[in-house]
């Protein structure tokens, strides 16, 4: 028996180091997102040109409109006219052989597996599942290589399939409502990546966006106009359901209920209040009532009416955040604690939930929530969505103790996108922990969730706060754990990032767009120059100690045009550190290159015609030249006396403070530069 476990440690060891081995090997020529779970390299090419041809087996379910798309994007990205533009049916000697066994219907657990074959005049794909084929031709597409003369198709033998079955784009239209396209384009770029889960957030305190015909006054008052009709929300089910995306909304009750209060205040818990949509971030004190029997009456209703328009079998209920401030100031809902014998604000929200499941039970829908709605009484099926987790023991225990006491659950935290952290630290979380869990407690880690809370973006920015780091984090969900190497990641990202422009994701024109109206003119590559090495400020630190932002100010700023992982900034301080350990000339050209780029911006920023946008930017601008002078200087072996110095003190000082909430990334290694 131990024998035969050593051997299966030994087999598990052997087959890791093969993987790892030979992703950093191919990775080198093919830029696959995710990287699939078996890859071989062969010799064949598949030629694209004029006699470029798909085939499908069967017409039924998702791949026919996909392989359209298909063609659409390959002869974009090539250039190629083809003499057919649609797929064909069951030709022997087409270009791309398509072979699924059935049609799968959209619900958890769904095949994705699929295989990828490329012989010398054929790529096949042979997949269990409709969805599992259109899995297969993203991959294809990512294989597409090119010479001075020919586009062709890489010569590998792929099999592939997912680590986790749940791999989730939370985006939040309540605080910031965005428009279908916006919707469309993201769920694009969600299939591109081989993500299956959208994860509506319909309301909040700052909106209600679905229409009601039950209860009108929910969006007429509590939207300011901007919602989703019956037929605007069947529209993206739809979509989402041809690229093989689940869609599981969420109405977020007890708390952050501002929004529907605003519409029916009689199902607040404060008598009296007067209940206005929130227009600034936070977590505000508006509850419903859960002692008030209409309370149940009214939610009824709505998932009546809502629940049909979203065949998935889970909705979530939010039931995060939720202070009790009104509770505690409520005598009645006091007697009615003290009565059932609810010993606090969370025991009353877990009679309520536990209300909210046996609703949405007779509309056969099971009730996910976040982490706050875990009680021993909660039923296993319920789906825990940690936001409070954490990977390393798992601060506040709420992943490891759902698992441990049978619920299955998804992880978000540490996938919080809008924090505007680096895709390293997205990327090394890793859904199932640290390895403290049994295996069956980690099958039960369903897997994870990219969270886009909207406070601080718009239409216009959105693209830029998801991608391309959730293209990472898709990999995390996607791929196996040994999967890791940072620089590799990084490499292949930047590809990527192009190929989601492609699909339409807006994250490079729309920082354009916002410098030409910083700027007032067509010039902005002074301003380009500055989006490389400065990044907007982490963690919710924009609306803190500052200006606090509500949901209509300007969303315009240099921020907004800034990157969380400003390219400039990441290779120069890898340059520098690696100079400092080993200097070298080329290394040293390199860094001049970057100081020269910074002091040249600058001289071309002052031939910009002033405003109070640009105001603001001018004096660190001018730090960063004068900082970057000095640089050169010493590089070229300059001592720096006393007086230059203290100049130099002067601008670290400046450009230490916030520029229009963005930092300035290269500063601390720059500092460790001259302090050498």
């Amino acid at each position: 028996m131990i024998k035969r476990i050593i051997n299966n440690l030994l087999t598990i060891l052997l087959f890791s180091v093969i993987m790892v081995n030979g992703q950093n090997k191919l990775s080198e020529t093919y830029n696959l997102m995710p990287w699939p779970k078996e890859i071989k390299e062969n010799n064949n090419k598949v030629y694209i040109n004029e006699d470029f041809t798909v085939s499908i087996n069967n017409k039924e379910g998702r791949v026919h409109g996909a392989a359209i798309k298909f063609i659409r994007r390959l002869t974009n990205r090539t250039g190629v006219f083809v003499k057919e533009g649609f797929p064909f049916l069951n030709k022997k000697n087409a270009t791309i052989k398509i072979t699924f066994n059935k049609v799968a219907d959209i619900q958890l657990n769904v095949d994705e597996s699929y295989e990828v074959l490329v012989t010398g005049k054929q790529v096949e794909i042979l997949a269990k599942t409709d969805v599992g084929a259109i899995r297969g031709l993203e991959t294809v597409l990512q294989l597409i290589r090119y010479n001075e003369n020919s586009f062709y198709v890489g010569g590998v033998t792929i099999k592939d399939s997912p680590r986790f079955i749940w791999r989730g784009l939370m985006i939040d239209v309540a605080r910031h409502y965005q428009p279908l396209s916006v919707l469309k384009r993201n769920l694009d770029a969600m299939a591109s990546m081989k993500m299956n889960v959208f994860h509506w957030h319909l309301s909040d305190d700052q909106g209600f966006r679905v229409e009601s015909k039950v209860f009108p006054k929910l969006h007429e008052l509590g939207s300011d106009g901007q919602y989703y009709t019956h037929e605007n929300i069947k529209d993206i089910v739809s979509y989402a359901n041809k690229l093989g995306i689940r869609v599981v909304p969420e109405i977020d009750v007890p708390g952050h209920a501002t929004a529907i209060l605003t519409a029916y205040p009689e199902l607040g818990s404060k008598k009296g209040y007067d209940y206005k949509i929130e227009r600034f971030s936070g977590v505000f004190h508006p509850t419903l009532n859960p002692i008030n029997p209409e309370v149940y009456v009214f939610l009824d209703k709505l998932f009546a009416e809502i629940t049909p328009l979203f065949p998935d079998n889970y909705f979530h209920i939010g039931g995060d955040e939720n202070e009790g401030k009104h509770w505690d100031e409520n005598h009645e809902v006091q007697k009615f604690k003290k009565k059932e014998g609810l010993n606090s604000n969370h025991d009353l929200q877990t009679f309520f939930n536990i209300k909210l499941q046996e609703i949405l039970k007779k509309y056969n829908k099971k009730l996910m929530g976040w982490d706050e709605i875990m009680t021993k009484d909660m039923p296993k099926t319920a789906i825990i969505h940690s936001w409070r987790g954490v990977n390393e023991g798992f601060k506040n225990g709420t992943l490891t103790e759902a698992v441990k006491n049978g619920y299955q659950a998804v992880l978000s935290n540490d996938y919080y996108i809008d924090r505007m952290q680096s895709v390293e630290h997205h990327y090394l979380f890793d859904p199932a922990g640290n390895g403290k869990l049994t295996k069956e407690e980690e099958k039960r880690v369903l897997g994870g969730e990219v969270t886009m809370w909207s406070e601080l973006v718009t239409s216009l920015t959105i693209d830029s706060r998801i991608w391309p780091r959730t293209a990472a984090i898709a990999e995390r969900f996607w791929s196996v754990k040994e999967v890791k190497n940072l620089e590799n990641m990084r490499k292949r990202l930047r590809p990527i990032s192009l190929q989601l422009e492609e699909l339409g994701i807006s994250h490079f024109k729309n920082r354009d767009v916002i410098l030409r109206n910083i700027t007032k003119s067509n010039d902005i590559s002074s301003l380009k120059v500055l989006t490389g090495v400065y990044e907007p400020v982490e963690i919710y630190t924009r609306n803190k100690g500052g200006t606090e932002y509500k949901s209509f100010s300007p969303f315009t700023l240099f921020a907004d045009a800034c990157f969380a992982d400003a390219i400039d900034g990441y290779n120069f301080k890898k340059t520098m550190n690696s100079y400092l350990k080993r200097p070298s000339v080329s290394k040293k050209k390199e860094l001049i290159n970057y100081f020269n780029k910074w002091i040249k911006g600058y001289n071309d920023f002052l031939k910009l015609q002033s405003n109070p946008n640009t105001g603001l930017i001018k004096n660190h601008y001018k730090k960063l030249k004068e900082l970057s002078l000095v640089c050169v200087e010493v590089l070229n072996g300059k001592k720096i006396t006393k007086k230059v110095k203290k100049e130099v003190n002067e601008c670290v000082k400046v450009l230490k403070e916030p520029l229009v909430d963005t930092e300035l990334v290269v500063l601390p290694v720059i500092e460790k530069f001259l302090n050498e």
